[in-house]
């Protein structure tokens, strides 16, 4: 969240609450990899949640860098593989699973990208106003690029989905990447995971919507 330590920690708790009942309900390892997806979104909450600390409690200063680059590790490196990791192992279609794997291939290489710039370039995180803004001073033209790549990889993977459901992770990720893009864009690294419970509770529709459907192939 990019309001306060306390939403951020409340995010949290819910979308661990979230994930730990998808976690219980899937009943395959395909469908227990997007079962994760609500985790790594706790996860990234609970860090921001210490960003907010170091801003507003001076015990916490400290703590200022290790958590803004563990934000930034989940925003930047982990969804392109995550995302196109789940949906490429839920895919039940050869011919778009053999997509979505190349897809994931091709996330698994801009991470590697995001996370050498992570640590090349100057970051830094600062609040403005009640958001918390995020910069990493990479040239435009990598920023360009890099975010093609990431919507390909972070959003495109679901619509490619055999299964009419997962295409819902895939429009909510469009239109909050749309809001943040038009009305928070200096904090959009922040403002778009404001939408991770909604995709969180997509996830969880998804997984109990097959409990009662034949399991779906390990390939």
């Amino acid at each position: 969240m990019c309001f306060s330590a306390t939403a951020s920690f409340g995010a949290s708790i819910m979308l661990a609450s979230i994930g730990t009942v998808s976690l219980i309900k899937a009943k395959t390892s395909s469908l227990r990899v997007l079962a994760i997806i609500p985790f790594v979104f706790s996860l990234q909450q609970f860090s921001e949640g210490w960003v907010w600390l170091s801003f507003t409690k001076e015990a916490f200063a400290l703590w200022k860098l290790p958590s803004m680059y563990c934000f930034l590790f989940f925003a930047e490196v982990t969804w392109p593989i995550c995302i196109s990791f789940s949906m490429m192992r839920v895919e039940k279609h050869k011919k778009r699973k053999q997509l979505l794997k190349l897809i994931f291939y091709i996330g698994i290489l801009l991470s590697l990208v995001l996370a050498y710039s992570l640590f090349y370039y100057r970051v830094d995180a600062r609040v403005l106003g009640s958001h918390v803004m995020y910069s990493i001073d990479s040239p435009i033209f990598f920023k360009s690029i890099t975010n093609l790549f990431y919507i390909l990889t972070a959003v495109i993977p679901p619509f490619l989905s055999s299964q009419k459901k997962d295409r819902w992770i895939g429009v909510i990720l469009i239109v909050s990447y749309i809001a943040a893009k038009i009305f928070y864009t200096d904090y959009i690294i922040s403002i778009w995971c404001y939408f991770a419970t909604m995709i969180s509770l997509v996830v969880l529709w998804i997984i109990l919507d097959n409990q009662g459907k034949q399991p779906l192939p390990n390939k």
